[in-house]
């Protein structure tokens, strides 16, 4: 299994950006892939997950209304659209697969490379 993030970049406060992550070597429906953050010297921070099968949607409440996670089951993508950004997005935002509908990193077991997201004036 591989995941690999991009699409990240600098945004201005109030921009839009949306990240990708495409997933290989899954060989069964059942799991969820997640998008989680973190910024140098702070946890790892849970953004928002997908249910593949169901395409059941969950957020964290600091991106509730702003960010949508959905999937591409032909392509094998998971795309996070990122609305209304605040310099409090700033992140690294990786993506994840697990077997779990979780929003604990201990639950993902594979991970991918990080996207840089920096949204500043």
């Amino acid at each position: 299994v591989q995941l690999q993030a991009s699409g990240g970049g600098l945004v201005q406060p109030g921009g839009s950006l949306r990240l990708s992550c495409v997933a290989s070597g899954l060989k069964s429906a059942d799991y969820n892939i997640a998008w989680f953050r973190q910024v140098p010297g702070k946890e790892r921070e849970f953004v928002a997950l997908i249910r593949w099968s169901n395409s059941r949607t969950y957020y964290a409440d600091s991106v509730k209304g702003r960010f949508t996670i959905s999937r591409d089951a032909i392509r094998n993508m998971v795309y996070l659209q990122m609305n209304s950004l605040k310099p409090e997005d700033t992140a690294v935002y990786s993506c994840a697969r697990g077997s779990q509908y979780s929003q604990s990193q201990l639950d993902y077991d594979y991970w991918g490379q990080g996207t840089q997201v920096t949204v500043s004036s």
